[in-house]
């Protein structure tokens, strides 16, 4: 009998995962070739850039922040799609790339997260919500809790504790130590007081993301923010990110309670 997968190893977990991401540049290259998208750049590096598709209603926009545990070779490219449900509802969406590990450190790359949430404000002058997927969910929470421009964050199968990833094959690229881990979690940091803050996790992921999950909506929610979490049937780390692509879905519905919320 096999041991039980570890619990980073997303994968070990979602037995179709790679007819899942192999579906995403298809549907994404789709998306663009139906919809117009606008390139805006927030920094000087190639990688710097988001892709915005502006539902033209003056709403307040949505930043989505693509995973990959800050490492796997993804880009913008393979989640234009994620703004088909959002864009549908009228909300505009930006989906950004940024520098992957070990080229930079995970710090650089909230760096770059804030200076696209600054794009945006300065394009919209409206505060932001901001989702973001496994890593991305990890960025979208420290957005959340350092920019006063971020109203809210909708963070799907999200790392909030990287403690845990330094032992870790994953960490040959993260290069984490305990200091570094700790600083750059947000389950340890103050929860940012009267903002909205939702995590939700697949019921077929592993026990320690949806321990995750658990513990930041019930720290934060004692520090006064509001949260919300969420565990959603059959779903895993892969096609949780599937309900984003329709209008119809809570997550989207959901996505557009947040942005009309002031």
């Amino acid at each position: 009998m096999s041991e039980t997968p570890e619990w980073w190893d997303t994968r070990a977990f979602a037995p179709d995962h790679r007819e899942v991401i192999g579906s995403w540049k298809p549907a994404s290259a789709a998306y663009c070739e139906e919809h117009p998208r606008e390139v805006l750049k927030y920094g000087e590096g190639d990688r710097h850039t988001m892709d915005l598709f502006d539902a033209g209603h003056g709403r307040s926009p949505m930043l989505f922040i693509h995973g990959g545990f800050w490492q796997v070779p993804l880009d913008k490219s393979y989640f234009a799609h994620m703004a088909k449900g959002p864009n549908a509802l009228d909300v505009p969406v930006a989906v950004m790339s940024y520098d992957l590990c070990p080229n930079v450190g995970i710090g650089d790359i909230l760096g770059q997260a804030r200076k696209a949430v600054r794009v945006l404000l300065e394009r919209y002058g409206q505060p932001i919500v901001v989702s973001g997927h496994s890593a991305g969910g990890q960025l979208a929470a420290c957005l959340l809790a350092t920019e006063a421009s971020v109203k809210a964050a909708y963070a799907l199968s999200g790392v909030f504790d990287l403690r845990g990833l330094i032992g870790t094959p994953l960490n040959t690229a993260l290069r984490l130590d305990a200091e570094t881990a700790e600083k750059l979690s947000p389950l340890l940091w103050t929860g940012p007081q009267g903002k909205t803050f939702d995590a939700v996790v697949g019921t077929q992921e592993s026990e320690g993301f949806r321990k995750q999950t658990a513990a930041i909506t019930r720290a934060w929610s004692e520090q006064g923010v509001v949260t919300q979490s969420h565990e959603l049937q059959e779903r895993h780390h892969f096609n949780i990110i599937a309900d984003l692509a329709d209008p119809n879905s809570p997550m989207s519905q959901r996505i557009l309670e947040m942005v009309n919320t002031r």
